[in-house]
């Protein structure tokens, strides 16, 4: 079976690309696989309509320039193709993601397998490097933990290899909700609970020692408080997923939240900010 990749730049970026990869899925694209300033999104040769494609509402919105490409993948190529795009990702010494198609020996001190059926939270994105590399200086020992908007839930199986204890992974996208589990029976991280929703479904009887929340800055400044509130004192929230820009207005937010600054992580045009309540 032939694939059809097509490959949009998209500016804005952010929640240009979160939008468009929701407004793809619903019309059959089946995986996206994310670069700078460019998100590809892959579709079933048979399946794909460019009439349709064209009438998405993002194309139309004045809010956004979008170009776009469309390449053909021939059925031969198409797991060379996906491999190729998808290569490991090491952080330091720490930690290094690979997909179960990777050979190769890796040293770092922990491994993580994710089943890239779509890249976000693979590692390849600043966002979800910095939230790793962050995690090196955090004591997770039978901490309690919430990684909301996980993608693959990399961080969640992170934590859980670092030793937490109970441990939560939410997501409002029913890939990202089956890659997740999906990739907690690859690393054998089993007793993590996962939930298919948004801050609306957090939890009520629960509170966290760390909170992950690698998220579009709109998202963020909208369900900081609901984090803030999920939050144990002293309790640490790790927030990504917008551009150094933005710094700014989420750290004005934090500062009405009375939460307290401990670091800051930048990645080309992209930030890290860990707070503690």
């Amino acid at each position: 079976m032939n694939y059809i990749e097509v490959s949009f730049s998209i500016t804005p970026e952010i929640p240009g690309k979160d939008i468009l990869v929701a407004q793809l899925s619903g019309i059959g694209f089946e995986s996206f696989m994310e670069e700078k300033r460019q998100l590809k999104a892959y579709i079933p040769e048979s399946d794909f309509n460019e009439e349709a494609m064209k009438q998405i509402p993002i194309l139309h919105d004045n809010d956004f320039t979008i170009q776009y490409t469309v390449n053909t993948i021939k059925d031969e190529n198409w797991n060379e193709q996906w491999e190729s795009n998808f290569s490991p990702i090491e952080v330091d010494d720490f930690c290094t993601i690979q997909a179960p198609f990777h050979q190769q020996q890796f040293h770092t001190k922990h491994i993580i397998t994710i089943n890239p059926q779509m890249s976000f939270g693979t590692g390849h994105h600043a966002t979800t490097f910095m939230m790793i590399k962050a995690m090196q200086n955090i004591d997770f020992a039978n901490k309690s933990v919430l990684d909301m908007g996980c993608g693959t839930g990399v961080l969640a199986i992170l934590a859980k290899m670092l030793g937490a204890g109970e441990t939560w992974a939410i997501d409002n996208d029913q890939w990202a909700y089956n890659n997740t589990l999906e990739n907690i029976a690859l690393n054998n991280t089993n007793d993590i609970k996962v939930i298919h929703g948004d801050a609306q479904n957090l939890p009520l009887s629960e509170t966290f020692d760390i909170i992950f929340a690698n998220i579009n800055r709109n998202i963020l400044l909208q369900d900081m408080p609901a984090y803030t509130k999920a939050l144990k004192p002293t309790g640490l929230l790790l927030l990504s997923g917008f551009l150094t820009d933005d710094v700014p207005v989420i750290a004005k937010k934090a500062e009405d939240l009375k939460l307290q600054h401990k670091d800051h992580l930048t990645k080309e045009e992209w930030s890290l900010l860990v707070y503690e309540k």
